[in-house]
């Protein structure tokens, strides 16, 4: 896997979701300093400011970038020669479409090491109602989603699947005044946890779907029932396939499939596109389709089933 000599930190939000105040913080933190020279590429002014003499301190030198026009290969190359940064970070300018930043080719040496996400709670819904496709792309792939000002503000589990339906691998992290917000599904789910064999509404689909992955200890050993859609890559063995139901993650022409690895002796017979009925028994396995450990959904009993709404829902 490459490793690239200059890491690249893309620090992402809309304005005044605190981007510069959780850099600032970080920037000067003993576990984060480097020998060598920090470059800070500033793509926004917020109501918060660095301190260029401060970030000195700390080897940080700042650069600011006005129009996101200006902000082109030849100017990051520019950056790299006058510089020679040993590790760059990025404050995002909100408005900008995070794609334009991911799909420039990096000086030499340069790579996205890691992609972080803060989000004023507070505002979260005015933003995600009116700018969601700006949103989408700032969480895609993103490495942590911060969520702060939280203050007086429920249900967060809402907030939290609105990151993993994008990017399933992100930490999401809840902060008030007085610190990071545990246990924000407060234990409730839609459906019976003890019964023999848990039903899963279509409804809840996306409910389960996010809280399986999030809290494995609660399904291990489970059984559970769901109508979802067969998939089946070509890269997986001929008794093993995906079910699951399509997401809408920004608008109509923008959805993801979000299924688990089915394994069955019937799964030859199935094909691609079908309705089923699974009743499985769930273990977790580290599998590389999960880029890590997954469920793995032992079939005991598939019956073909009648389509239903495809699109998942989380609220």
């Amino acid at each position: 896997m490459y490793e690239p000599e200059v890491m690249v930190y893309l620090m992402t939000g809309f304005l005044d979701s605190g981007k510069t105040q959780f850099l600032t913080f970080t920037l000067e933190q003993d576990y984060f300093q480097i020998d060598g020279k920090t470059l800070l590429i500033l793509c926004e002014e917020g109501e918060e400011e660095y301190d260029p003499m401060e970030m000195l301190k700390y080897g940080v030198v700042i650069e600011k970038v006005e129009d996101q026009e200006d902000l082109t290969e030849e100017w990051l190359e520019e950056m790299n020669r006058k510089h020679g940064p040993e590790r760059v970070v990025v404050e995002y300018n909100g408005m900008w479409k995070v794609s334009d930043f991911e799909n420039l080719k990096l000086p030499e040496g340069w790579g996205i090491e890691q992609k972080i996400t803060t989000v004023d709670a507070s505002t979260f819904q005015m933003y995600l109602t009116n700018l969601k496709p700006l949103f989408v792309e700032m969480v895609r792939g993103a490495d942590m989603v911060l969520f702060n000002r939280c203050e007086d503000i429920k249900p967060l589990a809402g907030y939290r699947r609105s990151v993993k339906v994008v990017s399933p691998q992100a930490e999401v992290i809840f902060e008030d005044e007085q610190g990071e917000i545990e246990n924000i599904f407060e234990d409730e789910v839609p459906y019976d946890l003890k019964a023999p064999v848990i039903e899963i509404e279509k409804e809840d689909y996306g409910i389960w779907y996010v809280d399986m992955m999030e809290n494995p200890d609660r399904y291990k050993g489970k059984v559970v029932e769901y109508t979802a859609k067969v998939l089946k890559p070509r890269s997986f063995p001929a008794k093993v396939f995906m079910a699951g139901r399509m997401a809408m993650t920004c608008c109509a022409d923008d959805t993801s499939f979000l299924g688990y690895v089915c394994r069955s002796a019937y799964a030859p017979k199935l094909k691609p596109g079908q309705w089923v009925k699974i009743r499985a028994k769930i273990r977790f396995a580290n599998l590389s389709v999960y880029r890590g450990e997954g469920p793995v959904l032992e079939a005991e009993h598939i019956e073909l089933a009648d389509p239903i709404e495809e699109l998942v829902y989380f609220n």
